[in-house]
């Protein structure tokens, strides 16, 4: 069995698998982080190894909690690949970024695959049909979108995500929440238009906190995985075992 855990900016994800089967998963915080990690080996006693893939600077902490259980491999720039990784500067590239795009290669072997991640940013991961990492985009998700608005402006209040009822807002908070939902359903719709335009057979897969509040709204056709992330992280340490 392997455990893997996906430590975003705001929460952390957590996985069991077997044989490539998702058995568990679940989401915790960094404080409650050592006390479920405790409990995920006690009910699976059969875990042998962990992965970690942090996107902020937190994985000595994880991984000395994780170490009294089991190896754990931590996704950073010396992580093995089983796709060629074009982008120019690997040093940089995110660990939630390579494990994406693992998923697109192993799951949509030779197509074109689009990943949108729809976190705190929106990530755009690219693997083409050689099964050859180009890389993608990223831009603010949509509570930044959010906080943003209240942030750097002196009356505008900060909201939480909700569905505009009309195009045009007939008051403050219905224009702040067309103008941010309907201008990042719009960016995304144009992103996969683009991607469409230039590469035939396009997969597209959604994922990530919002993937639920976006995918029912978008015009374009996607498959809305949400756990693929935490998919492409166990394939990862399967790659890197040998």
């Amino acid at each position: 069995m392997n455990l893997v855990i996906d430590a975003g900016n705001t929460q952390i994800k957590l996985g069991v698998f077997s044989e490539g089967r998702l058995l568990h998963v679940e989401t915790t915080v960094e404080d409650s982080f050592t006390d479920r990690i405790k409990s995920l080996f006690n009910s699976y006693p059969g875990i042998g190894h962990a992965i970690l893939a942090s996107v902020g600077h937190l994985e000595k902490c994880y991984t000395d909690a994780l170490t009294v259980f089991c190896p754990v491999h931590v996704v950073g720039a010396r992580t093995r690949l089983p796709y060629r990784n074009s982008y120019a500067t690997t040093q940089t590239l995110g660990a939630d970024r390579m494990a994406l795009a693992t998923a697109a290669f192993y799951r949509f072997h030779k197509e074109n695959c689009l990943v949108i991640d729809a976190g705190s940013c929106i990530t755009y991961d690219f693997v083409n049909d050689y099964g050859e990492f180009l890389g993608g985009a990223i831009s603010p998700g949509l509570k930044m979108r959010y906080r943003a608005l209240n942030a750097f402006t002196a009356r505008l209040p900060l909201l939480e995500p909700e569905e505009p009822l009309h195009l045009v807002g007939n008051a403050t908070v219905s224009s702040m929440h067309s103008g941010v939902v309907n201008g990042l359903l719009l960016e995304l719709d144009g992103v996969i238009d683009q991607y469409k335009s230039r590469y035939s057979d396009l997969t597209v897969i959604l994922t990530g906190g919002d993937a639920q509040f976006l995918s029912n709204r978008l015009k374009n056709t996607i498959f809305a995985l949400p756990n693929f992330l935490l998919e492409g992280l166990n394939q990862l340490l399967e790659y890197n075992k040998s």
